[in-house]
């Protein structure tokens, strides 16, 4: 087993609790789905918030969906001048089998963020 860092992000259209829930959730299911993982392989997640986006933290869409024991953070991204509105991103670490190719997810219009990343979307 290796441990890898996956990322990923998503856009909501509204700072609502209910809009960063459910994008949240959304990401965080696909991360998992892709790369073939459980509750069990993470390690630890890192989600930050573009400053426009404050109603409700990312952490508690992953605990929803049971990642209850992973500890979760959720931090302000740099308010970079022109950069994309309302996003929201993951860093996840995980632990896969040696060899394993890390599928990064980016949803909605956050998938203009990794154009370089062709399974990305």
């Amino acid at each position: 087993m290796r441990l890898y860092a996956l990322r990923g992000a998503v856009t909501v259209t509204v700072n609502e609790a209910d809009a960063i829930l459910e994008a949240s959730e959304e990401l965080m299911r696909e991360l998992l789905q892709r790369n073939q993982l459980a509750a069990e392989d993470l390690v630890s997640c890192i989600f930050t918030l573009t400053e426009d986006l404050d109603a409700e933290f990312p952490a508690v869409a992953a605990r929803r969906i049971g990642l209850t024991s992973v500890p979760l953070l959720c931090a302000r991204e740099i308010p970079v001048p022109g950069a994309m509105p309302k996003v929201i991103r993951v860093l996840l670490h995980a632990y896969a089998p040696n060899g394993t190719e890390p599928q990064h997810v980016y949803l909605r219009d956050a998938q203009g963020l990794r154009l370089d990343l062709s399974g990305a979307q």
